[in-house]
């Protein structure tokens, strides 16, 4: 599976942003996407994620600002981000889980986009 994230940017407190993760290859076997972000001197932290057909997870810092959504026509998965702040400031990276083998020996890999960075300022 390959994902190619976009939509960063440079934007002001209070602003707006929607984040696009594309992905291809062996799409079929995607199981949970999701967002992550990694402040500078930070570690990597879950923002959102949806579960395949599945109800949505996003983290508290965010919730009621962000909107985690996905097309699974179009394999696409979206992070929508209002009322942005400057600790929002990071690089973020669409994340996919994927599942594949016979049901007795399931395989579980994670697969990472390239990041993207949002920068707010204050």
């Amino acid at each position: 599976v390959q994902l190619q994230a976009s939509g960063g940017g440079l934007v002001s407190t209070g602003g707006s942003l929607r984040l696009s993760c594309a992905a291809s290859g062996r799409t079929r076997n995607i199981k949970n996407m999701g967002w992550y972000r990694q402040a500078p001197g930070k570690e990597r932290e879950l923002v959102a994620n949806v579960a395949n057909f599945g109800p949505t997870t996003l983290a508290d810092a965010v919730k009621g600002r962000f909107t985690i959504s996905r097309d699974y026509a179009q394999n696409t998965l979206y992070l929508q981000m209002n009322s942005l702040r400057p600790e929002d400031t990071a690089v973020y990276y669409c994340n996919a889980v994927v599942e594949y083998g016979p049901v007795e020996r399931v395989v579980t890999e994670d697969f990472w986009g390239q990041g993207t960075q949002v920068t707010v300022s204050s």
